[in-house]
């Protein structure tokens, strides 16, 4: 038996060799016959990039360039890496053993072991998880004495991990990189937190980059090694990479006096993960980086119908940090159905119309398991999860957890549980170090004997204590403060109702505080959620009918043998292919992204809109988008523009339905959230959430918080067209401007 697997499979048949190459069109095969030299694959979605990446891999092994062991295949996912291993085997004919082929750090991880000395661990270091990471950071800020309401420890942490994804040690992080996090002291926290992980002989996930790009940025002769080791460099995903990524991949890449056989495959009309450290300059710039670089496009989309297609490159193309492709079908039966755009008059309306028309395709013969919702940010999922639940339709949350599952919105119910019946003992128990409060188990269990004792709830034993003086100090400050604002609540219920008492209590307890101040990605996610919870309050009469009907929607059963629809976000749709697709929520202020917007500029929309068409193009069949006129916050209708996008979909690839200015006159007449006599008691005097929307004039100044002073030059409603000198025009809600 030959001990070459190539051999053995070339010699099998005289045209089983050729045969993984005859498959492939035209573009793809250029991509894996190129092998020498730099070479980016621009793939737009659908075209084939997983099998263009294992066949080159193959490709360069059975053509005899390399060995196994020299080729480095990176990929941002071990379920990709595990895919790769299995296609590439599959074409050789047997196990591809002793491959460089895995995630970046799990392949940092191979290598810091070797050289773990230089960065002053062993070999056999320790990586710690997020608990043990928050655990050690706790213990290292104590002499700073950091006020951790205002400034928690994850969010100190997820400073320091920004500044190791973008490749910067303690002493590299210059005054023009510092924080203003945590009163300034997060570099010297930082310095003490590497050092002590060094003392430990362990690291975090960011130090697996981190330490091996410093080792081969300042050892020439390890870099040296890898050069000598690695003929060809594979790269999936191009576009996420974020910096301290890239700068490892052109460590490695550029050999002196050799060309770089560097091939990178992604998509920068896919780049939508900015918010996680993603550069999409990283792919821009490729030609750059590597002179002499080729380009080739994959443009022949084998997933969906022509409209979609021509719908998602019409978009697209507003955009101007792009390399630039133009999708067209592969499909035999390519034209298929236009892009339908629906207008209605309300965000309720919306998620009936979505579920109606879900009913109907499951009746017309679609599965469920081909369809999916599609939402711009987590608090939408809501509405589509309870008009599911009525309609008897099994639905899954993909990438995450149903919306009464996830942890800020069973915090907030356990307030309100509290607030609704002050004996609920176990509701009492989560939210008593709930923010913390300095309540550990030992306080605790002399609630439970106190509570025994006189045989009351906990909510009165706590009374008891600190009216003994046995909870005292600071815990005991903390702890009276909670039930004063239990107490003030319940006051507010009996007079203003549960929408303006629940909101009262999130803010009063410091639960709102507490997400507000969190620097992490997923801390406006949640508050946003927060803010859809208070308006699901809205739709009910008292807050025990609240309650019970989230026991109700959270009883939804789910069996996991049958076809369900999916529901999750676009971001984490990003890989994934349906049938049937539809887009609720295309409404300024919604997608695009507000926050993104003020906190991004241009660069925000253009992610924004990569994320359109990232949405668009997981449609095989059918893409369904939809806008509503108004959207209910708390009891009270907002109106809503629709989004620019739509004007920017092509009007041949598009059908158009629903008027985009929908007449909702006497809508609150005719649909309170209160039908049936309920008083209308939504109206607040505070909105720490929603920030309160002032009125502007043409001509009237105003200051923004990021983009300096202004003057309005359109406003419609919360929304205004505000010039600022040296930004430009930017469109922005009310809510963020303040007047001069």
């Amino acid at each position: 038996m030959s001990e070459n697997p190539s051999s053995a499979l070339f010699s099998s048949s005289s045209d089983q060799g050729e045969s993984y190459l005859a498959r492939l069109n035209p573009e793809q095969r250029a991509a894996i016959e190129t092998t020498d030299g730099p070479l980016l694959v621009l793939a737009g979605a659908g075209t084939g990039k997983t099998r263009v990446l294992t066949t080159r891999f193959a490709h360069i092994l059975l053509t005899d360039r390399a060995k196994p062991w020299q080729i480095l295949a990176v990929t941002f996912t071990n379920k990709a890496a595990k895919e790769m291993r299995e296609r590439v085997s599959f074409l050789l004919g047997s196990p591809a053993e002793g491959l460089w082929l895995g995630t970046f750090h799990a392949l940092c991880a191979r290598m810091l072991r070797r050289h773990a000395d230089y960065v002053g661990l062993t070999s056999s270091f320790t990586i710690l998880d997020t608990d043990d990471q928050l655990r050690l950071l706790k213990q290292i800020i104590v002499p700073w004495q950091i006020d951790t309401k205002r400034w928690p420890a994850p969010g100190i942490l997820g400073v320091i991990q920004r500044w190791k994804d973008r490749g910067l040690t303690p002493e590299r992080v210059t005054d023009s990189e510092d924080s203003d996090f945590a009163d300034g002291h997060c570099r010297a926290i930082y310095k003490a937190y590497q050092e002590r992980l060094i003392q430990l002989n362990a690291c975090d996930f960011g130090d697996l980059m981190l330490h091996v790009t410093e080792i081969l940025r300042t050892r020439p002769d390890v870099l040296a090694q890898y050069h000598r080791l690695f003929r060809y460099i594979l790269v999936d995903e191009y576009q996420d990479t974020n910096t301290v990524q890239y700068l490892w991949l052109r460590l490695l890449a550029l050999r002196p006096g050799e060309p770089s056989n560097i091939c990178c495959v992604g998509d920068d009309d896919q780049s939508i993960y900015s918010w996680r450290g993603a550069q999409v300059g990283n792919i821009l710039r490729f030609e750059k980086d590597f002179p002499g670089a080729q380009i080739v496009r994959l443009e022949r989309n084998y997933r969906s119908t022509r409209h979609i297609l021509g719908a998602a490159a019409g978009l697209i193309a507003h955009n101007d940090e792009r390399l630039g492709k133009t999708l067209r079908s592969g499909r035999e039966d390519s034209d298929g159905e236009k892009v339908l755009v629906i207008g209605v008059g309300d965000s309720d309306h919306e998620a009936r119309d979505v579920c109606g028309m879900v009913e109907k395709m499951q009746r017309d013969g679609h599965s469920l398991g081909e369809m999916a919702i599609l939402v711009r940010a987590g608090f939408q999922t809501r509405a589509f999860e309870e008009k599911l639940v009525q309609s008897g339709v099994p639905y899954r949350i993909v990438g995450g957890v149903r919306f009464y599952e996830r942890a800020e919105i069973r915090d907030a119910l356990a307030y309100m549980r509290v607030l609704n019946q002050p004996s609920d003992d176990l509701a009492f128990e989560r939210i008593l170090n709930t923010p913390k409060r300095g309540m550990g188990p030992a306080g605790v269990q002399k609630l439970h004997a106190a509570a025994r004792s006189h045989q009351v709830p906990l909510t009165a034993a706590t009374q008891i204590l600190l009216a003994e003086k046995i909870l005292k100090g600071k815990v005991g400050d903390q702890v009276r403060a909670l039930m004063t604002a239990l107490d003030t609540t319940r006051d507010i219920l009996a007079r203003e109702g549960h929408v303006v008492a629940v909101e009262h209590l999130l803010e009063e307890s410091g639960y709102l505080a507490m997400w507000q101040a969190d620097n992490s990605p997923e801390a406006p996610g949640r508050l946003e959620n927060l803010k859809e919870l208070v308006r699901a309050l809205a739709d009910f009469g008292t807050l025990g009918e609240f309650l019970e009907h989230v026991a109700l929607v959270m009883e939804h059963d789910e069996n996991a043998g049958e076809a369900r629809i999916s529901l999750m976000t676009l971001h984490g749709a990003k890989g994934l292919e349906f049938d049937v697709v539809f887009l609720p929520g295309w409404e300024e202020g919604v997608f695009p992204s507000q926050r993104t917007l003020d906190e991004g500029g241009n660069s925000g929309l253009e992610e924004e809109r990569r994320l359109a068409y990232v949405g668009i193009t997981r449609a095989r069949k059918h893409a369904m988008i939809f806008h509503a006129a108004r959207r209910r916050i708390y009891a009270n209708w907002q109106d809503s523009m629709p989004s620019r996008f739509l004007d920017e979909l092509p009007d041949e690839h598009v059908i158009r339905h629903g008027e985009r200015d929908a007449n909702l006159r006497g809508l609150r007449a005719t649909d309170s959230v209160f039908a049936g006599g309920a008083p209308l008691i939504a109206r607040r005097r505070r909105d720490p959430l929603a920030g309160n929307t002032p009125t502007f004039q043409l001509g009237e100044h105003v200051r923004h918080p990021r983009f300096g002073e202004g003057i309005i030059v359109s406003a419609d409603h919360h929304h205004v067209d505000v010039a600022f000198e040296g930004v430009g025009i930017k469109h922005l809600l009310s809510s963020f401007l303040e007047k001069l």
